[in-house]
């Protein structure tokens, strides 16, 4: 269930970055405030990259004792000794990697905005579920993750949710009674500092 004093964040990489001063970036965000997971998000599709990545990105999370979870690559997340996999496609593959992973792995799923869709994911054995963009019209295919959802979810489900897409300091002032997690990436990295963005951010969790 939702602590309603103690949201934790998540923090998700850009989708590009240059591996000679990323990890140099990541240490400063790390310095500012605690993180409770990385997720490893790319664009690319280039496998050496997101190996070469990934290691620069476990290297600095695995030093500092923070889980590091892959989007969508289940045999990475295995090969390269990752805690686990981020699902991009809602329930559809979370018992497959629940099943390949292990038990001990984190297997999170993203849902969009749905209900239906996230009670599936943790029924199938999902660690937690991912709701979003929670604003910005720019984001995803338009559909958002509403506040009632939240509500709900944390009065109802047990399993971890996080919130994510189009954080600002008063949406994460309002949904931090009803969220476990805040799902934290452009919103820093499309800045000057981004420890300091972050810093901002976690403070309005109060």
């Amino acid at each position: 269930m939702a602590d309603a004093d103690h949201p934790q964040l998540y923090l998700i990489t850009p989708p590009e970055f240059d591996l000679s001063e990323f990890p140099a970036g990541l240490h400063k965000v790390l310095d500012a405030v605690d993180i409770a997971c990385i997720r490893l998000s790319l664009a690319t599709r280039d496998e050496d990259r997101i190996l070469r990545a990934a290691d620069a990105v476990r290297e600095v999370a695995h030093a500092r004792d923070i889980a590091l979870v892959i989007d969508t690559h289940i045999v990475l997340a295995q090969r390269l000794g990752l805690d686990g996999v981020h699902l991009t496609d809602g329930s559809r593959n979370v018992r497959a990697a629940r099943k390949e992973l292990g038990p001990d792995a984190i297997v999170g799923a993203s849902c969009g905005g749905s209900r239906h869709d996230g009670m599936s994911a943790g029924e199938a054995g999902a660690d937690y579920v991912s709701f979003g963009p929670i604003a910005g019209e720019t984001l995803g295919d338009g559909t958002l993750a509403e506040f009632d959802l939240f509500e709900w979810w944390s009065q109802v489900i047990e399993v971890p949710v996080v919130a994510e897409g189009g954080l600002t300091p008063d949406l994460i002032a309002r949904f931090a009674p009803v969220t476990d997690f805040f799902g934290i990436g452009e919103e820093i990295w499309s800045t000057d500092d981004p420890a300091a963005a972050l810093a901002r951010l976690a403070a309005a969790m109060g």
